[in-house]
């Protein structure tokens, strides 16, 4: 059963989030992964791509890091684009790397109660089975027609 989330909750997750890694990350431009990382760049958080199947090529201005182990400096959150059997691991790593760290951010069919309950018990915020880049468009305006930002607004709707 999937939890609930106020829109205050997300928001704030949202607003005080700088450094995001991404693990999972794809290089391939149509996976959801790429552009949901994209589109955080885009926004001005920090977005370190995680995917040891490419470690040390580019993303979005940054070093794609082989593991969270390989990030430098600490992040803010970490957002899970791997299958929710996967999460517990990576969340136990993250939770011992990243003493600052604030959020587990689960994508969209990634849940995982005993992660969550592990980070929970740190204090980390969890979201689970949700998509920061959704969440940012709908809480911050820019989502149009039908859910996608369209950028052409119709006056025949």
């Amino acid at each position: 059963m999937s939890e609930t989330y106020s829109d205050a909750f997300l928001k704030d997750i949202l607003k005080r989030t700088r450094r995001v890694a991404v693990v999972g990350v794809s290089m391939n431009p149509v996976r959801p992964s790429y552009y949901v990382a994209r589109y955080l760049s885009l926004k001005g958080f920090t977005v370190i791509p995680v995917n040891p199947g490419h470690a040390g090529e580019r993303l979005f201005g940054q070093t794609v890091m082989g593991h969270l182990a390989d990030i430098e400096g600490g992040v803010d959150m970490v957002d899970i684009f791997r299958r929710s059997e996967h999460v517990t691991p990576i969340v136990q790593e993250a939770l011992r790397l990243f003493p600052k760290l604030q959020t587990v951010w689960m994508q969209i069919g990634v849940e995982n109660e005993e992660a969550a309950a592990l980070a929970r018990a740190r204090g980390v915020d969890v979201v689970m089975n949700r998509c920061p880049k959704i969440e940012y468009q709908r809480l911050f305006g820019e989502l149009r027609m039908g859910g996608f930002a369209t950028g052409v607004i119709s006056s025949k709707l």
